[in-house]
């Protein structure tokens, strides 16, 4: 082997070595150590990466509860209270109370509440048919059908009732994740307070349109009368923009505004069947 090969590979070997030491030095200056208790915070996690808590996945949340002071405003929905209390014995902090929530659907245009003006026929796609029609009734607001809300759901949460053309949310499943609130381009499934009982009473509807033409849409629409504002005695119920909201942390399932409501917008869900009071003798109403 001549002299000129011998020496390329000792200038070869030289540099590489330089390299590898400069790289060395490199990787310890700007080396970012990681703390280990984002790794016992993500197996705490349920593991779920559904995004419920604001964040791309497990993992980020993780990182951003280990580098928070406190745990304002930060919150596992799949966990819930029981999670986050591990938690914050790992990272020695006070886990605050949130009251646990469920998705409710807003809107009970069925075939037989609100009559069928068109049918779609196009890509089974909610939002691609909020984009193109103002939907098959004659409520622009109303429940398109198509089920994006069913498929965003990881939890097997919600199903598509056939008879109803509605989606249909199961309490028992739902961990009040968003993704379906976030799936719907018309913004009609909403995350309320769970109640004992999964007990419930909201106003199933979102027409925004005055009483007249909304009650021609929808047979069970909001005509924003004001009579369940009226009567609610905790002002739990407002009117906005000819519709009513009933606030889930001010209600207190008193059940005054469901008697009111003249169209049956408001849906009570978990209650016993209350019972009919008994009519009055014939001769005790005479005398």
């Amino acid at each position: 082997m001549s002299s000129t090969v011998l020496l390329t590979i000792a200038m070869l070997s030289a540099l590489g070595l330089l390299a590898a030491v400069i790289l060395y030095f490199v990787a310890q200056k700007f080396k970012v150590i990681e703390d280990p208790r984002i790794d016992t915070v993500t197996e705490a996690l349920p593991g779920a990466n559904c995004g419920g808590c604001g964040y791309t996945g497990c993992r980020a949340f993780a990182e951003t509860l280990v580098k928070s002071t406190s745990f304002e405003g930060l919150n596992c929905p799949v966990g819930g209270a029981e999670t986050m209390a591990k938690i914050a014995i790992i990272l020695d902090r006070q886990p605050l109370a949130v009251e646990p929530k469920v998705a409710v659907v807003r809107c009970n245009g069925t075939p037989y509440n609100a009559t069928r003006t068109s049918y779609y026929d196009g890509a089974v796609s909610c939002r691609v048919a909020h984009a193109l029609y103002g939907g098959q009734t004659g409520c622009q607001y109303g429940c398109l059908g198509c089920g994006d809300c069913v498929e965003s759901c990881k939890f097997d949460a919600m199903y598509m009732d056939p008879v109803t053309e509605l989606p249909v949310i199961l309490d028992d499943k739902c961990v009040a994740c968003g993704a379906c609130v976030k799936a719907c381009p018309r913004n009609i499934i909403e995350l309320r307070k769970r109640n004992k009982k999964d007990r419930k009473i909201f106003i199933s509807c979102m027409n925004k349109d005055k009483g007249g033409p909304a009650r021609k849409a929808c047979k069970v629409a909001c005509i924003g009368c004001g009579k369940c504002v009226k009567v609610c005695p905790y002002e739990a119920i407002t009117m906005e923009n000819n519709l009513a909201f009933i606030d889930s942390t001010k209600c207190k399932l008193c059940r005054k505004c469901a008697p009111e409501c003249p169209t049956g917008s408001i849906l009570e869900i978990g209650f016993p069947v209350k019972e009919a009071k008994p009519a009055e003798p014939a001769d005790a109403a005479v005398s």
